[in-house]
């Protein structure tokens, strides 16, 4: 009977990479590619079963593979048959999904579009638990110089002084910025204290020649733009 349930198990383990072959990865559901990638098992799970078990960890707002972003990797290993090795692969693909969504909205990224200047840094803000912000330095052309995180959640948009941001703007040569930062309510509706920092950065700006071209906020899967509602003095 055991030997009839380790064969059992086997053909499930194999089943979603056999599928892959056959018919190309579109076709298998979000636990059978974890699957794949997971490989085994245990001796009482497969490795479809233990790709199911972690997927349904999420949270009910965030289901599927968008869940793994949230899980920390020391819960994934309290998950039986997931170790520090598979732990730190689930946790890879999650950073590999943000990379290539953010490759993919750089190459039609117009710094002068805040829809595209949102959608290129959505993936990298938008599963944030705490506020990050990101200067955006610009050239005469209109092309991205370089970004900065200039904060990580350890500081509040109240705290952020224009000061420090010209300065790392005069640091980079920028022509203009762009501010971003994160709402990691999901609600990219601005605050007093964005609004008021974005009052002081445009006035601030044009003292200095560095125009604030716009600030946008990350919400989730959607943003707000100052400059598309008009907001910018």
């Amino acid at each position: 009977m055991d030997q009839l349930n380790q064969l059992n198990k086997v053909k499930q383990e194999n089943l979603p990479y056999e599928r892959f072959l056959r018919f190309g990865p579109e076709s298998l559901t979000e636990s059978e590619l974890l699957a794949i990638i997971l490989r085994t098992g245990t001796r009482d799970k497969s490795a479809l079963e233990l790709a199911q078990e972690v997927l349904a960890l999420a949270e009910p707002s965030r289901e599927g593979l968008l869940g793994l972003h949230d899980i920390p990797l020391e819960r994934l290993q309290e998950i039986k048959g997931i170790g520090e090795v598979k732990a730190v692969k689930l946790k890879c693909i999650t950073e590999l999904s943000q990379r290539i969504a953010s490759a993919t909205a750089r190459e039609r990224i117009c710094l002068q579009r805040p829809d595209t200047v949102a959608a290129y840094y959505m993936e990298r803000l938008r599963h944030r638990k705490t506020e990050c912000v990101v200067l955006a330095s610009v050239d005469a052309r209109s092309r991205l110089l370089r970004d900065t995180m200039l904060s990580s959640g350890s500081v509040t948009m109240s705290l952020i002084s224009p000061r420090e941001i010209f300065l790392e703007a005069l640091r980079n040569q920028a022509v203009s910025i762009i501010l971003i930062h994160n709402h990691p309510s999901g609600d990219p509706t601005p605050s007093k204290a964005d609004a008021r920092l974005t009052g002081d950065l445009a006035g601030m700006g044009q003292m200095l020649g560095i125009p604030l071209l716009d600030h946008i906020i990350i919400g989730d899967n959607r943003y707000l733009s100052f400059r598309e509602e008009k907001l910018i003095p």
